[in-house]
């Protein structure tokens, strides 16, 4: 089989379990299947747990693809409980665009209704009011810590871009720019590894120190952390036109690529972590795939060859990890949270399947653009 057709072949399957999974979860939002069914996310973590917005981009990516209006609908019904969590402001931090770009925004965005573009400023204004003018860094979490700093951060500025695209207000994007430069300095290593976490004096802005959060330990290498920043740097570059953003992703990319190779096509939660035992994180791999796949649009004399290894990811993932049966609920397994908690190896995750979608459709051109 060629891989055109396989890419035609899995992409049909995909949209038809992910139609048969939004027919049984109605407005239930998903995020890990136990014993191959779905429960409410909500019920279980919260209104505001930060994967709560995947489910929502899958079904605006198929309704884009199919224009099949009952993928919109039920789009729709994910938006309106999330929304509540704006207005009830329980929990909502820097990862608020994860929630409302696949969700608000991507309904503005394809239907031009003027509610979705009133919850996606409200959610980006949010995001704004984290901005540490001193510091220069939108503050992660509500834990107590206003001086950390998270490297999943540079997915959410997107949101911000969107604020000042439909506002003309500059403010938004500044506060992404200045944001941006900050994680640049300190979270980027010369040679394109990810920290984290860094933190400083939420007083005076001083740098402070890096910290460990889902990988193995300070200085090495959590794969998921290392796809935020290339997928997240090569977004930026789409909308600032900042070299330095295309220099960074690239640079990312060079650290990350001979690992990925290295296992296989299969990414490790960990690529600096100790050889056994051997824990598999496929988000990481699926997200990195799509970052390439970014980058390959803006880095003529490299698009053949990104897309090449971002095929080959998603066909080894899918060849180890894919579940096809319309009896079980998840597509691809061997998603891990973090290194450090057992509980969650290797499992299927909402994101593994976001992240899947995107990159089937992103191999055909007809992707629709989230983030």
């Amino acid at each position: 089989m060629n891989e055109q057709q396989w890419l035609q072949d899995t992409l049909k399957k995909t949209v038809i379990k992910l139609r048969k999974e939004a027919i049984s979860l109605g407005a239930s939002i998903p995020y890990i299947p136990y014993d191959g069914h779905y429960t409410d996310v909500v019920e279980e973590r919260g209104l505001d747990w930060w994967t709560n917005g995947f489910w929502s981009g899958i079904l605006w990516q198929l309704y884009h693809l199919t224009k099949d209006d009952f993928f919109k609908e039920q789009a729709k019904k994910q938006e309106d409980r999330l929304v509540s969590g704006l207005s009830e402001f329980q929990d909502v931090h820097h990862d608020v665009g994860f929630l409302f770009l696949p969700s608000s925004v991507s309904r503005y965005r394809l239907t031009r209704e003027e509610q979705a573009k009133r919850r996606g400023l409200l959610a980006a204004t949010l995001l704004a009011g984290r901005f540490n003018p001193t510091g220069n860094f939108l503050v992660a979490w509500n834990d107590g810590h206003p001086g950390r700093v998270i490297i999943d951060s540079m997915m959410n500025l997107p949101l911000l871009y969107w604020a000042t695209e439909e506002t003309q207000d500059p403010r938004f994007a500044q506060i992404a720019n200045r944001h941006k430069e900050i994680v640049s300095k300190y979270l980027v290593s010369s040679e394109g590894n990810v920290a984290q976490i860094a933190t400083f004096n939420s007083i005076t802005g001083e740098f402070l120190g890096l910290q460990n959060g889902q990988g193995y330990q300070v200085g090495s290498a959590w794969s998921r952390g290392n796809a935020w920043a290339l997928y997240g740097f090569a977004s930026a570059y789409s909308q600032t036109g900042q070299a330095e953003d295309l220099q960074q992703a690239k640079k990312i990319a060079d650290f990350v690529i001979p690992h990925v190779i290295e296992s296989a096509y299969v990414t490790p939660v960990d690529f600096l972590a100790p050889a056994t035992p051997k824990i598999y994180d496929t988000s990481a791999g699926l997200c990195i795939a799509c970052g390439l796949l970014e980058l390959a649009q803006w880095l003529p004399g490299e698009e053949v060859r990104y897309q090449k290894i971002a095929l080959k990811i998603v066909q080894a993932t899918a060849e180890l990890f894919a579940d096809w049966s319309l009896e079980r609920e998840g597509i691809i397994g061997g998603g891990t949270e973090s290194y450090h908690r057992p509980l969650t190896y290797e499992v299927p995750l909402i994101y593994n399947d976001y992240f899947f979608l995107e990159a089937l459709l992103r191999l055909q051109g007809v992707n629709f653009v989230i983030w």
